[in-house]
């Protein structure tokens, strides 16, 4: 009797411990602002869908793809998607992203993730990469990849691209999300400025 008291004393410390370590994980910063505070979050209530653009502030591609990012925002987030622009390069810092935003527009929500905290649970590897995230209960970061890749087919390769894009991918991800169909792998590669650090 003695030792099953014991025995369920140590299942119950192993079970605390557990929990302590899941809530501690859930709680490790994804992330700093612009002001350095961290960021444990990436949802708000009712979010349905994260999508995650990794972004450089010196790269060319990535700059010229931030309007297109902005439209998408802006025709999705009443529709409960919340973009994140992540800056993972190291170099990055607030006041460079600042004068960023003011040459090509302000971003809602930014994120500093020079401990490439997202870029090893996403595996991004490429700025411009977009990343759809859905929540769910359960891991340390409470998210599923459902998408990691190009934002359309604009660019062919580094220094070839198309007059305009002709397939979407990224939207039409977002969009298999939202109406419960299975998502659509992009049809080619990401073409920008590696990440640093990969």
């Amino acid at each position: 009797m003695k030792r099953a008291g014991l025995l369920l004393c140590a299942l119950f410390i192993l079970f605390a411990t557990a929990c302590g370590y899941r809530a501690n994980a859930l709680n490790k910063p994804l992330g700093y602002n612009l002001n350095g505070q961290p960021i444990t979050s990436l949802t708000f209530p009712g979010t349905r869908v994260v999508v995650l653009f990794f972004a450089a502030t010196d790269c060319p591609i990535c700059n010229r793809y931030i309007p297109e990012m902005q439209n998408l925002e802006s025709k999705y987030s009443p529709q409960h998607v919340v973009m994140w622009y992540v800056y993972p390069n190291p170099g990055e810092t607030s006041a460079g992203v600042r004068q960023h935003e003011v040459a090509y527009g302000a971003e809602t929500h930014i994120l500093l993730d020079r401990n490439h905290t997202l870029v090893k649970f996403t595996h991004a590897v490429i700025t411009p990469e977009a990343v759809i995230l859905v929540p769910e209960q359960s891991g340390a970061i409470p998210f599923r990849v459902v998408y990691r890749g190009r934002i359309d087919n604009r660019y062919i390769q580094l220094g070839e691209q198309r007059p305009m894009a002709t397939q979407f991918d990224l939207e039409r991800a977002i969009d298999d999300v939202l109406q419960n169909r299975p998502v659509q792998r992009p049809d080619g590669p990401p073409v920008g400025c590696w990440i640093i650090g990969q």
